[in-house]
């Protein structure tokens, strides 16, 4: 085995690094800085490199993303904080109560202000980080308790798999995992030309490619990931004053946030917001059902608390479901 010298080791630092900005500016600024050509031979350049001294491979190389041997099954894995979901709302009716509710609470004269972001259809999942490394990664479950596909995680380009320096020691990291229009159509391509299951739509093709016990296909599948929030965190400062700058602060930490965000204030905010996105939502890369509204800030938040196992400061205003009208041309017998 080939001895590594301080060169290497230096070069292998550079190109880890290059790669992952080059993941940080695809993925999460939406603006690639390199051309996939770029990207591939910085990648097999990292690759020789640790072939040729297998020293040099460590847990959170880009080299590592491409999974491992199937799994027996998955862990169960208790969360920290809960993963609570949010209440529903269909009407105007129920969104002009939630603001007048979070009024009242707050004894407040003045317009709340709001973050609002739209509602991923994907899956809920949760990023543990210890001292800037990536350790566990599980989905959201019942809320308290989730499965552990840390592996299977591991193999999305979009997560980062080390953060920048400055990182809390403890940071859990809340987001979505999902499958982007362009890479659900691909994928179903390819799977009926392999004379497979062809996937109902991106959630559950997602879901399916998420809970593989085989980390190796999820590697495969494109999987898309948007972090919207934070749980456990400690050992370090965060934003604590706004749900905003929360987001703006993950963004800071490589995450990719939705760029549809913003901060509104009142009802009439709540409206206009969910009335553009709702204009732009088949024009969005990836499939939603509605928005989020949350209150904008932290103090307000712990004021307001939980009812059951939803939180009052947050509310989902769902879109009306999407219908098809058919017509049945001929029937075979």
């Amino acid at each position: 085995m080939a001895r590594v010298q301080s060169g290497e080791k230096k070069q292998a630092d550079q190109l880890r690094e290059q790669i992952e900005q080059a993941n940080y500016a695809f993925y999460a600024l939406d603006a690639p800085q390199i051309s996939d050509a770029q990207y591939d031979r910085l990648f097999r350049e990292l690759q020789q490199l640790e072939s040729d001294y297998p020293a040099l491979v460590t847990h959170d190389s880009p080299t590592q993303r491409v999974g491992s041997a199937p799994l027996p099954g998955f862990e169960s894995v208790q969360h920290a904080t809960p993963m609570l979901s949010l209440n529903n709302a269909f009407d105007e009716d129920e969104i002009v109560a939630f603001d007048r509710r979070i009024r009242e609470t707050l004894d407040a004269d003045e317009e709340i202000e709001y973050a609002v972001e739209p509602k991923f259809d994907g899956l809920a999942v949760s990023l543990s980080y210890e001292s800037g490394a990536l350790v566990l990664g599980a989905t959201r479950g019942d809320g308290y308790a989730g499965e552990d596909v840390t592996t299977n995680l591991r193999t999305i380009r979009a997560i980062p798999l080390r953060l920048p320096k400055g990182a809390p020691k403890t940071l859990e990291v809340r987001g979505e995992v999902l499958m982007l229009r362009r890479d659900f159509e691909k994928l179903n391509e390819e799977q009926a030309a392999r004379g497979e299951k062809i996937f109902a739509n991106p959630r559950n093709a997602a879901a399916g490619s998420l809970r593989q016990l085989d980390s190796r296909i999820t590697a495969t599948r494109r999987l898309a990931f948007f972090a919207y929030g934070l749980g456990n965190v400690a050992g370090g400062r965060v934003p604590d004053d706004t749900h905003s700058r929360q987001l703006e602060y993950l963004q800071s930490m490589m995450f990719p946030v939705a760029n549809q965000r913003d901060v509104v204030s009142g009802v009439s905010g709540l409206f206009e917001y969910y009335q553009n996105i709702g204009e732009q939502r088949t024009s969005l890369p990836y499939d939603i059902d509605g928005v989020v509204y949350k209150v904008n800030s932290l103090r307000a938040q712990r004021e307001l608390g939980f009812v059951s196992r939803a939180p009052r400061f947050a509310l989902a205003h769902k879109f009306p479901a999407q219908e098809e009208i058919t017509e049945v041309l001929d029937i075979d017998v």
